[in-house]
């Protein structure tokens, strides 16, 4: 079963509160997305560390029921 968009920004907020989260359902298929999260706690993280921790915030839903995912990870300007 797809995931829907909110589902992912539902899953990556309650494991990274601060975030905000813009998806994009690139194929219109629920299976590959592209996401920007913006955190104040990725400040001073390497950028695979801020990967990392969104991607363990979909607790293991990658090649899953979520296939792709093309992820921007910034902290806020």
């Amino acid at each position: 079963m797809p995931m829907a968009a909110d589902d992912i920004t539902a899953m990556i907020q309650a494991a990274i509160p601060d975030a905000q989260v813009e998806i994009t359902d690139l194929a219109g298929d629920g299976d590959h997305y592209s996401a920007r999260v913006v955190s104040e706690s990725f400040r001073g993280v390497s950028r695979v560390k801020q990967h990392q921790a969104v991607y363990a915030a979909l607790g293991g839903k990658m090649g899953g029921v979520l296939h792709a995912l093309q992820l921007t990870t910034a902290v806020p300007n």
